[in-house]
């Protein structure tokens, strides 16, 4: 595939002359959080990282979508953590948007760029290091993974973007597609981390209805993406949050390619209790 620029926030904030009007919004079934939001003043610090800070774009939240946070982390240079995940039983997916890290597992190092992507099961003794001259930022997605007896944990692997052949949509010659990181068919994994394509003018022709909690983080070109009974046009650096079965559907609107990375929870029983 050609190569790609991924949308990272700046930070920063806007002047006082700005007009307040955005598109942020916040409903019963979705909310939408423009790339606008992410200032200076939203961000946050964790545990045992230096010289790094995130935003928080999304978070379990009691009858809203319940199984995954994610967080869009910013590392200064020489910044990281030698202990980075606190709660053994989260797994996680790193995607890099901007710069360079060092991710140590299990005492092997690996280097990842723009476009790289790593699975981190739960457990895993792990580091990060920002060795670069710039800083780096990554989405940091958190899920409590589900056990199954009879099935083993996942591996750990890290791979990049550019080293996967996206999947085209069955009937859309290949204006839609999604690059997959984890076989579909894959039962250990609870969680799917993919980024989908839309070629300019592609379209999902119909309404979305499902079960599966979703965050889509826009990382390049913009859309019309209907939500519930809304159309909300979003762009590169937009996020969106929806819980399950909430309709949607969009129209990729050009000049160039719609891609985003996309959280579903996959392959488990419905909790009854």
């Amino acid at each position: 595939m050609s190569n790609s620029s991924y949308y990272a926030p700046p930070g920063g904030h806007p002047p006082q002359t700005q007009l307040l009007t955005d598109r942020a919004m916040f409903t019963e079934a979705y909310a939408v959080i423009p790339k606008g939001t992410l200032r200076d003043i939203t961000t946050s610090f964790l545990p045992f990282w230096d010289k790094t800070r995130l935003w928080v774009i999304s978070r379990p939240l009691s009858g809203f979508a319940e199984t995954f946070s994610q967080y869009i982390m910013e590392v200064q240079p020489g910044g990281g953590s030698q202990k980075p995940e606190t709660d053994p039983e989260a797994e996680g997916v790193l995607f890099v948007v901007e710069g360079s890290l060092s991710l140590t597992l299990f005492g092997k190092v690996f280097q990842m760029e723009e476009g790289g992507y790593a699975y981190i099961p739960p457990a895993t003794d792990w580091q990060l290091l920002n060795e670069s001259d710039a800083p780096v930022k990554f989405h940091w997605i958190r899920k409590a993974y589900e056990k199954v007896e009879g099935l083993d944990t996942p591996t750990a692997f890290v791979t990049n973007e550019k080293d996967v052949t996206p999947t085209a949509m069955a009937g859309t010659e290949g204006k839609w597609a999604t690059s997959r990181f984890v076989d579909p068919q894959d039962l250990r994994h609870d969680m799917h981390v993919t980024i989908v394509t839309f070629e300019p003018g592609a379209v999902i022709p119909f309404l979305e209805t499902h079960v599966m909690e979703h965050g889509l983080y826009v990382l390049e070109g913009k859309a019309v993406y209907r939500l519930n009974q809304d159309w909300v046009e979003v762009e590169a650096g937009d996020y969106m949050w929806l819980r399950a079965f909430c309709p949607q559907a969009c129209y990729a609107g050009g000049p160039g390619k719609f891609r985003y990375l996309l959280y579903k929870d996959v392959n488990r029983h419905m909790k009854l209790r």
